[in-house]
């Protein structure tokens, strides 16, 4: 079982003037589990986060020279690594800034591909056919490169593949319509070679993937007619002369569109799943011409989900950490999917989706019956009979009444807010999670189209079971929240907030402005997700008095604000800080708590918060203000409650409302007393750091002592610093 999840988009890309062309010259894994490496065909490469779909570092070479070949990340070192100009060799890292001046070595011979191997060094592949581990090449980059290669004979593809502590370099190369399979291992170094048969229909290869488990390489091969075959052969001990031949089985007959398929490419997912893009849909006849990205059971040749590639594929496929890459129209984009253990049952599509609920039922009985006809096997009950029937009754009179998804998109265009809703509703109930995931989008938008060209529109309560599908983000509906604010629709807004993992930075900054700007009052007939703000009305929250290890009478005099004084010796409002009031509402602080986990880049979000008000940033730099307070009081870095702001968070906040509003805080007389108030509790902090500073080394001293062996059940220990 597979299912492809809602994908969005990583970066713009420039696509090539032919669907040959590589739009991406490659995408690789950086140095966290959510970094890539993306690098263009010209002379840029840039590390992105997936996660907030923000750049975090690029470079570029000088005008003039190229990269010609994807940059790698050696994740045992931190280093990145890049061929420009076919023989120089860059290595890097994040904190280097000026390409010109990081590590560069020119070596004697052009350089095809550079492979990062897990837990070694990379391994860099020579357009001749020899191999090389990066460290060895680097201390003596002049040295003799052997040719490999025939005369002719060039390198089509290329790939490493480890399984335990072996190695394996793969190579594909072409030299008048024949294709060749090299299989390098290094230490001890061994090379074999395999010819890949031609198709009986005369159709030539057009991508490959390889995995190496248990020292067998699975090899797959797709044809330019449809056909994908697999090879299943041992990775040799030793070398061996000539060219073997490389056995093959049928494994997939995709279908083609316009005679052959022209850019495709294929990966494994795992030993059960194979993605394929670029080919038509092979149930969907109405679609042809159409690319899509397709998930395939290869134990039972099954279609297991499917989404449209708009704009039409390149050929270009990668898989890191969960996440599909996929390179379409002028967009990178990033799909997460999931595999499940293969099993009849979900092949069939006969498995049914669980739900957290479901963890706690019992495994219903599965039978032939069930698989066949769809009915669901259960203990013989007494007293079951009539219900039973009742329900198969609905389940008709339900199928008879679903309705696909052309129909709502037709329906929707004038109906009431009622009948959409209705109509909205059967659609929800009856799809199945893909159908929900490539319909809901087309749905939201055909709403807010709607919404826009009749104001006395607004079917809210639709729209708000369109967000809580997790089927949609901004990038597919992105005037869904522009239209929440302009109808003062905050429980929409912040549902947006929650479910949207692409929110741009002005639109952040909208949202931002509308929530300072709304009045309390207003907001209380409101309904709002109040999970963020528990902590505001936790029992017994007032009545802690320990800020960070700190009691409030080892603070020093005059040092802080908020140090907390008796009932009734309070001078004036910044001497009990940790009683602080909330400056804002419970529903207007829950609002701005989704602002603060909103993903955002710093240099983008930035400009858009000068647009705020003077009155704006002072409300919200005292709310921020009082959350830092709230989390100060003890060790823990997080408010109780759910989706509630952490530390670092609240900080990032502040920092940015400073950085951006500086020369107008200072000139306000109303912020004195605010930014004074900062100033003495980050001196506090800063104190408070500088003493554990002092004790640190003690502390180390103490886990270097070895504990006593005759220790009893019972004992005490003096342990004397000195």
């Amino acid at each position: 079982m597979a299912a492809l999840y809602e994908g969005y988009t990583l970066c713009r890309v420039v696509p090539g003037q032919n669907r040959g062309e590589p739009a991406v010259l490659g995408v690789a894994e950086g140095r966290e589990t959510d970094q890539v490496v993306v690098t263009d065909p010209g002379r840029t490469v840039t590390v992105y986060k997936v996660s907030d779909q923000k750049p975090v570092g690029s470079w570029t070479v000088r005008q003039g020279q190229a990269l010609t070949c994807p940059a790698v990340c050696n994740r045992q070192t931190g280093e990145y690594v890049v061929v420009s100009d076919h023989k120089v060799i860059r290595v890097w890292k994040d904190d280097d800034l000026n390409f010109d001046r990081v590590f560069k070595a020119t070596v004697s011979a052009e350089v095809e591909r550079v492979h990062p191997v897990p837990g070694s060094e990379p391994l860099v592949l020579f357009r001749r056919g020899a191999v090389r581990h990066l460290d060895a090449l680097l201390a003596a980059p002049q040295q003799a490169v052997e040719d490999v290669l025939s005369e002719g004979e060039a390198i089509r593809w290329s790939t490493s593949a480890v399984d335990g502590t072996q190695c394996v370099l793969m190579f594909i190369t072409e030299k008048g319509g024949d294709h060749l399979l090299y299989l390098q291992r290094s230490r001890p170094n061994v090379l074999h070679k395999y010819k890949i048969e031609c198709a009986e229909s005369g159709a030539c290869p057009v991508s490959f993937t390889a995995t190496l488990q248990g020292g067998n390489l699975h090899f797959v091969c797709l044809y330019s007619d449809g056909c994908v075959f697999r090879s299943l052969v041992s990775v040799p001990a030793a070398a061996a002369e000539g060219v073997s031949a490389l056995p093959r089985t049928l494994l997939l007959r995709l279908p083609v569109s316009g005679g052959a398929l022209v850019s495709a490419a294929l990966l494994f997912l795992d030993d059960a799943h194979l993605a394929v893009v670029g080919a038509p849909h092979p149930g969907l006849g109405s679609s042809q011409g159409k690319d899509f990205l397709c998930v395939w059971n290869i134990n039972f040749q099954t279609l297991q989900t499917a989404k449209e590639m708009t704009g039409g594929a390149y050929g270009q496929l990668w898989c890191y950490s969960g996440r599909l890459y996929v390179v379409h129209g002028a967009s990178l984009s990033v799909l997460p999917y999931a595999c499940e253990c293969s099993s009849l049952a979900a092949a069939l599509g006969k498995l049914k989706q669980s739900s957290p609920g479901d963890a706690r039922r019992p495994a219903p009985i599965l039978s032939w019956n069930a698989l066949l006809h769809g009915e669901a096997s259960e203990p013989h009950r007494p007293g079951k009979g009539l219900e039973t029937r009742k329900s198969k009754q609905a389940r008709k009179s339900h199928a008879a009444v679903a309705v696909t998804a052309d129909q709502v998109l037709e329906r929707v265009k004038n109906a009431s807010e009622a009948g959409v809703e209705e109509e909205v509703q059967l659609f929800l109930s009856s799809a199945s999670v893909l159908e929900q995931q490539l319909s809901a989008g087309q749905i939201a938008a055909q709403l807010v189209s709607r919404c826009q060209t009749e104001p006395s529109f607004y079917p809210q309560r639709t729209l708000v079971q369109l967000v809580q599908t997790q089927c949609l983000c901004h990038s597919v509906c992105p005037d869904l929240l522009l239209l929440a604010l302009d109808k003062q629709d905050y429980f929409l807004s912040q549902l947006c907030l929650q479910h949207f993992p692409d929110i741009p930075e002005a639109i952040t900054c909208a949202c931002l402005k509308a929530f300072l700007s709304v009045l309390d009052t207003d907001l209380e007939p409101v309904s709002v997700d109040l999970g963020s703000v528990s902590f505001l009305d936790a029992p017994g929250l007032r009545s802690r008095r320990l800020q960070n290890g700190f009691s409030p009478a080892e603070l020093e005099e005059g040092g802080c604000d908020v140090q907390t004084e008796p009932p009734g010796e309070a001078t004036g409002p910044a001497v009990n800080s940790l009683d602080l009031p909330c400056p804002v509402g419970l529903k207007k602080a829950a609002l701005l708590n989704e602002i603060l986990q909103t993903a955002h880049s710093e240099n983008f979000l930035l400009p858009h918060l000068k647009d705020l008000a003077a009155h704006q940033v002072l409300l919200f730099l005292r709310y921020l203000q009082f959350l830092y307070l709230k989390c100060s009081r003890d060790l823990d870095s997080q408010l109780p409650g759910v989706r509630a702001p952490t530390v670092s968070q609240i900080m990032d906040w502040v920092c940015l409302l400073l950085d951006s509003h500086f020369t107008v805080l200072v000139m306000v007389p109303e912020a004195k007393g605010l930014l004074n108030s900062l100033h003495k509790f980050v001196q506090s902090q800063v104190q408070f750091f500088s003493e554990l500073g002092k004790i640190h080394s003690s502390l180390q001293e103490i886990n270097k002592i070895k504990q006593s062996e005759e220790t009893a059940l019972y004992s005490i220990e003096v342990i004397k610093l000195f």
